[in-house]
């Protein structure tokens, strides 16, 4: 998919959820001063965050797409990293505030001070949980749709906020059958698993910028489109790495030693607009046309 057309799948998710964000974020925080649910507006706070780490993808999706210049010759895809990175990390200090939260709660025996809330806490909480679960959603398949780890990290804030309303719902429930505590036990849960899905987000955005080669079905699969083309003999060798969310090929062929200069030219050509053709992810293909011998050179990487 091209960077322009990225950009614009970016733009709609982004301007739906910031959206359906500020609208959830009034929703809650009206709900937990009505409901009396101090849980409901701490998550209200955390809904509101989602509107500036949405911002973030945003602009890092659309530095990315920019066109390559004098100082970027390979493009800005990389940009998109970072931003993935900076939600990360916002997403890691959202788990370890709301885990904090539970931990300080349960020692202090703060939660024996709740108020009791109100049946329209537990609407809002359950109301939030459906909604953000949809946005995570939406975001996801957009996500994995353009391969962008930046609208990726973004789905993922979106579920930490469904896992945030849950704690919240479950503390409603147990502030309505006198069992507080379990607000602060939820907390701790639901700090786990926010933090596991940060690290998982900043390392697959980490291996992005580090020029880790392409998933190996993917390259196997450019392997066998070119062993396929007409005129190559073999694949002497084929490297593949990651810029951003797009792919960069650098691939050796054998052709017969005997034919003319602009007919391996030709095979080449057919090649490189082959797979680029074939494989949309694939930004820039660079190929080398070998003599074909019985046994390839073997080069170490």
């Amino acid at each position: 998919m091209q960077s322009n057309n990225i950009e614009k799948v970016a733009v709609r998710v982004a301007v739906t959820t910031i959206i359906m964000n500020a609208a959830l974020t009034v929703f809650k925080l009206l709900a937990g001063i009505f409901g009396k649910s101090y849980a409901l507006i701490s998550d209200a706070i955390h809904s509101a965050s989602d509107v500036f780490s949405t911002i973030i993808v945003l602009l890092g999706i659309k530095i990315s797409a920019k066109k390559a210049d004098k100082n970027h010759p390979f493009g800005h895809e990389r940009f998109e990293c970072v931003a993935a990175i900076v939600l990360a990390v916002v997403l890691f200090a959202t788990g370890v505030g709301i885990g904090y939260s539970g931990i300080s709660n349960i020692v202090t025996k703060e939660y024996e001070n709740f108020e009791i809330p109100k049946i329209i806490a537990l609407v809002a909480a359950a109301v939030s949980i459906v909604v953000k679960e949809g946005m995570f959603w939406y975001a996801y398949i957009a996500a994995k749709k353009v391969n962008s780890s930046a609208l990726k990290a973004d789905a993922w804030h979106h579920r930490s906020d469904a896992l945030s309303s849950i704690g919240s719902l479950v503390g409603v429930i147990g502030g309505l059958c006198g069992v507080k505590i379990l607000d602060s036990v939820a907390c701790i849960v639901i700090c786990l698993l926010i933090l596991k899905a940060a690290i998982q987000i900043f390392w697959d955005a980490i291996k992005k910028m580090t020029d880790e080669a392409c998933d190996e079905k993917t390259e196997n699969e450019i392997k066998s489109f070119i062993s396929n083309c007409e005129g190559v003999w073999r694949v002497d060798k084929l490297l593949t790495r990651m810029f951003g969310n797009r792919i960069y090929v650098i691939a050796e062929i054998a052709c017969k030693a005997d034919i003319p200069l602009y007919e391996a030219h030709s095979i080449a050509e057919t090649v490189h607009k082959g797979i680029e053709r074939q494989f949309p992810l694939v930004k820039h293909v660079t190929v080398h046309v070998n003599p074909y011998t019985e046994e390839p050179e073997q080069e170490e990487y």
